[in-house]
């Protein structure tokens, strides 16, 4: 998705759009990945406008995905949703290194450039979607998990294994004190 930058030099326009996965690069190599899998487009609604020197374009977005529990490595779904604000700004893509050093404030944190006339959305809302990707993700919050000796699921089967916790190799060196 493009936006022309003299469709929003005078006024602030809306925008509303749904992308296949596979149009985001990042995200493509997510699922290339096996991280997630996306199971619907990517839905976006967002304003543009001019701010001075910059440009402001906030917006939601959320997508359907199917994840594997990181506990139990059951696949479920979800739908993730953020929203955001980046501000864009002309220029070259190599920014003048300074001698000194520059505290960053929050917008620059938040910010990316744009080189000619039109601002190219595709990259920066695919870094969007990537960042609201769970990195451990649950199936639920009281997800029990794995056995570790015989590899149930313990959600769906009782385990009769022993829960006694194993001695570990340093347990000899419990009581060690350094004088």
């Amino acid at each position: 998705m493009k936006v022309k930058t003299e469709h929003i030099r005078e006024t602030v326009r809306q925008f509303v759009f749904q992308e296949a996965a596979a149009a985001f690069p990042m995200l493509a190599e997510m699922e290339e990945a096996g991280e997630c899998r996306f199971t619907g487009p990517v839905s976006v609604e967002l304003t543009a406008g001019r701010e001075m020197d910059h440009y402001r374009v906030e917006g939601t977005l959320s997508v359907p995905l199917s994840l594997t529990c990181s506990r139990c490595l059951a696949e479920f779904g979800q739908v993730v949703s953020s929203q955001f604000t980046i501000f864009f700004r002309e220029g070259r893509g190599e920014e003048q290194a300074e001698e000194h050093e520059v505290e960053l404030a929050e917008r620059d944190l938040v910010s990316a450039i744009f080189q000619g006339d039109e601002i190219d959305l595709l990259p920066e809302i695919g870094e969007q979607v990537a960042l609201t990707v769970p990195l451990k993700p649950l199936c639920s919050e009281s997800c029990k998990g794995l056995c570790p000796s015989c590899g149930v699921d313990r959600n769906t089967t009782v385990c009769t294994c022993s829960q006694e916790p194993k001695l570990s190799k340093f347990s000899a060196l419990k009581d060690f004190k350094v004088r």
